[in-house]
């Protein structure tokens, strides 16, 4: 008895290890940029790929509705899929924002600079994709979909 309970601990310990560490070599990157600075961008790029990526949110949204009455095991792992797709692309949109945009397109300009009201307008702009993309996170209605792609397209102004 006692040797099954130490394999079973071993066990276990080793199942925790290959999830941990299988999060570790599969990690999704978003890709945003490189922080060199290279000087190598394409703006146009990086606003068609998170449309894409609120394309896939919508997608995902629908087929979690779809899923949702489910109650076999396929269907609830077709639907955790489906959940960490939606998270995924969401946070693609975040990391595209923060470290494409904001750290290497955005310059900060002074209060009472020339500059500086549009400056905040673009600040805003940026933080309401980040925002929207959050929030299709925290739910599963289509309205947050919109919203970020609203969110997009003020976003899209500034870099045409």
């Amino acid at each position: 008895m006692k040797r099954s309970i130490a394999y079973g601990s071993t066990l276990a310990a080793v199942a925790s290890i290959a999830v941990v560490g299988a999060g570790w070599v599969s990690a999704p990157s978003a890709d945003a940029h490189c922080q060199v600075p290279c000087g190598i961008y394409d703006d146009a790029a990086r606003i068609t790929r998170m449309r894409e990526d609120a394309t896939t949110i919508a997608k995902a949204i629908a087929n979690i509705h779809q899923l949702a009455g489910g109650h076999g095991a396929p269907a609830v792992n077709q639907a955790v899929r489906w959940i960490n797709t939606k998270e995924e692309h969401a946070s693609n949109i975040i990391e595209v924002v923060s470290q494409y945009f904001l750290t290497q397109k955005v310059k900060p300009v002074a209060a009472g600079a020339e500059g500086y009201d549009a400056y905040l307008k673009s600040l805003a702009d940026h933080h309401a994709v980040m925002v929207a993309a959050m929030k299709t996170k925290q739910n599963v209605d289509a309205e947050f979909v919109d919203e970020l792609n609203r969110a997009i397209d003020g976003l899209a102004v500034h870099y045409k």
